[in-house]
């Protein structure tokens, strides 16, 4: 087997065209994914990729690991979803690297914009995923009910100060990043409400540093071990109880639609590298009628209609 071989044995996209779609999908989760509200779980949904995301993180596994130790370089190669994972996390890595900062902005400058147009893209993605329930009764109903109230407890937890050791960093990347590929429920809140937020993200500032580049690498471990194991729980659920689980990650979405609710009362807000961050806040109702409230309703129909022929093309592709 060549290395060209090895890098086409297993799936991913067979085109240009289409690893550039692909990684396309892969910056608007990494986009969504440095937001605290909103989780790249729920983008990968929305483009259809996210029971192949699933499967591509659970190829790494013990086989691979085993041809890797005994120098089969090209056997582990082949055995991971290579093509699949390189284009999706170059997409999130530029994404995280260069639309971070445009997304702070928008949100700190025009967030009743900014969140009526995610309001809009999750709202229609609600739809999307409920109609992937084949048949919806009282099985799959109090699957929905409990998927709500997960998520509705964890969005409306309050941030609590927390240790700074090593092992709770560890701790942090596991449970972030099982939370990133979760629909409906963001990583980057969950580390608010651990109180790491800004510690984590003051680490990026200078990486390099001995200090700084230890909680890094720390952080990175514990997401490697919660992305490889908690993706394998997923895709068992997945693969034996799809019904379930497809209710289950419905009601995560709606249990989190009142944490991006566009209008909100602040109640608290928590200072990240010399930015004001409302982490804790009353929904309430827009006032009259004017031209703000007009034009953020606009974007929140434009959310929800790009979501709909999205899913549309999708199924014209599948049936192609």
């Amino acid at each position: 087997m060549t290395w060209k071989e090895a890098f086409f044995a297993s799936p991913g996209p067979t085109s240009v065209k289409k690893a550039g779609l692909l990684s396309l999908k892969g910056l608007c989760m990494g986009s969504a994914d440095v937001i605290p509200g909103v989780s790249g779980g729920t983008i990968a949904l929305i483009t259809g990729i996210y029971e192949d995301l699933i499967r591509a993180l659970k190829s790494i596994d013990a086989t691979m690991a085993k041809k890797a130790l005994n120098f089969d370089l090209k056997g582990a190669l082949a055995s991971v979803h290579i093509r699949f994972l390189l284009c999706l996390f170059v997409g999130i890595g530029i994404a995280i690297i260069s639309l971070a900062r445009l997304m702070n902005f928008l949100l700190n400058h025009y967030p009743v914009f900014t969140w009526s147009l995610f309001f809009g893209l999750i709202a229609a993605s609600i739809l999307v995923v409920s109609r992937q329930v084949a048949t919806w009764g009282p099985r799959t109903g109090i699957s929905l009910v409990v998927g709500t109230v997960v998520a509705a407890f964890i969005v409306n937890l309050i941030p609590v100060s927390t240790p700074e050791a090593l092992w709770f960093i560890l701790l942090c990347g596991i449970i972030a990043i099982c939370a990133m590929i979760l629909p409906g429920i963001s990583g980057a809140f969950i580390l608010l409400i651990l109180g790491k937020y800004e510690f984590i993200t003051a680490t990026l500032k200078n990486p390099f540093l001995p200090q700084n580049l230890m909680i890094i690498i720390i952080f990175c471990l514990g997401c490697l071990i919660g992305l490889l194991s908690f993706s394998r729980l997923l895709n068992f659920l997945l693969t034996n109880f799809r019904q379930l689980t497809m209710a289950f990650l419905t009601g995560l979405m709606v249990g989190s639609m009142p944490k991006i609710w566009p209008w909100k009362e602040i109640l608290e807000t928590k200072i990240v590298r010399g930015k004001s961050h409302v982490i804790w806040g009353a929904n309430i109702m827009p006032e009259a009628m004017s031209a703000e409230l007009l034009l953020a309703l606009v974007l929140a129909i434009i959310g929800f209609i790009a979501v709909l022929i999205i899913e549309r093309l999708a199924r014209v592709r599948e049936s192609d």
